[in-house]
């Protein structure tokens, strides 16, 4: 059953094909079809001990871990959850995503929508590419808790250009984690074709920064169409008005009667 299960499922890593050296793109593929496709920049921010000069003191360091383009990869879908997982560096670093698809009742009838709802990540602090001297080394696991994150209708792909912050808690004394997450486009389940996204559901931030960029458009149009309307009116008005018999202020003009 494993080994069928193997030949069905195709996982790639075509983070090579993306122009930007730090996104990376992940594709799940089961019974020849497109199941999850996830492209995003990401980073760790993990504090860590590290002893002062005394010896006696320890100081916090932080260790920036971006997500390694060479990442390997496992993934499975489901009709309700998804999970992708990457691994790199000799699996010093793992982070899992998993994925929820949750149906609702509202006035307009049964609706369902994603989310991301849980985020693992596991980091070897004994791994020296990022950590220097740490106190203590060894392998720790920072995770999400009641995550409800990238929430998005069900049948669309999540999009996301700015950059977000999600907070992780370390079972290295609850120290916490930030993972950075930027130009995320994302579709764990309803994929319509072979790697190809859905229609796009844009996260606030980026529905902010494009009425931001439209605003001043749409107010000068207004203002333009302001100035148009208002120098129409005073053109019929002027036409108006000159075309009106003028009564002549010096009462001297006016024939006398009789």
């Amino acid at each position: 059953a494993a080994a069928r299960l193997a030949a069905e499922q195709e996982v790639e890593n075509l983070s090579g094909l993306s122009p930007n050296p730090e996104k990376d793109i992940f594709v799940v593929r089961e019974n020849r079809t497109t199941c999850l496709m996830a492209e995003f920049a990401a980073k760790f921010i993990v504090p860590y001990d590290v002893w002062a000069s005394n010896y006696v003191d320890l100081i916090t360091e932080q260790a920036d871990i971006p997500l390694s383009r060479g990442a390997e990869m496992k993934g499975k879908c489901g009709t309700n959850e998804s999970e992708l997982e990457l691994s790199w560096l000799d699996q010093a670093y793992t982070l899992k995503l998993s994925f929820l698809k949750e149906g609702y009742n509202t006035s307009r009838g049964p609706e369902a929508s994603w989310r991301l709802s849980r985020i693992q990540f596991t980091y070897d602090s004994s791994e020296r590419t990022y950590f220097k001297d740490a106190v203590s080394p060894g392998k720790y696991t920072a995770s999400s808790h009641r995550l409800s994150a990238l929430v998005t209708p069900a049948g669309r792909s999540y999009e996301c250009q700015a950059q977000q912050t999600i907070s992780l808690v370390s079972s290295d004394h609850q120290k916490s984690v930030q993972l950075l997450l930027s130009e995320v486009r994302l579709q764990p389940f309803d994929i319509p074709a072979d790697f190809v996204f859905s229609e796009e559901h844009k996260c606030p931030v980026d529905q902010r920064e494009q009425l931001e960029e439209t605003l001043p458009l749409i107010l000068g149009l207004i203002l333009g169409l302001v100035i148009v309307i208002t120098l129409g009116i005073y053109h019929i008005h002027h036409k108006l008005t000159a075309s009106q018999v003028q009564i002549p202020r010096d009462r001297s003009q006016y024939k006398h009667m009789g």
